[in-house]
């Protein structure tokens, strides 16, 4: 694949607050102003996020659980603990909760300041 077909691809997918499961929402925006925008994104047990991209954001584990993760790298199983808390410098994959519990987590993401 050429590197432009690649990033014309790239461009197509939707954001987190765009891309649900199986067309049902899963984020909701909790805030946006001009510096920051605030989602809260919720997981119940079977319940999944289709293939989207992230800006890059800082992250918040409100209830954890475990996730299958597929991205760039492959698909992986992670357990995820209320509390912790990540940043990302932007990202694309695909969720899906496999656990047994509701996960739930907090993504903001700063706006570049106008230069």
């Amino acid at each position: 694949m050429s590197m432009i077909l690649a990033l014309l691809l790239v461009g197509a997918l939707p954001d987190p607050l765009a891309a649900g499961w199986e067309g049902e929402p899963v984020c909701e925006k909790l805030e946006e102003n001009e510096t920051v925008r605030v989602l809260r994104c919720t997981f119940p047990p079977g319940v999944g996020h289709d293939q989207h991209r992230h800006a890059p954001h800082w992250g918040y584990i409100l209830q954890g659980g475990v996730q299958q993760i597929t991205d760039a790298s492959g698909t992986r199983t992670i357990t995820t603990k209320a509390g912790a808390q990540w940043w990302s410098d932007g990202t694309e994959h695909t969720v899906l909760n496999v656990g047994d519990t509701t996960t739930q987590y907090l993504i903001v993401e700063p706006k570049e300041a106008d230069k």
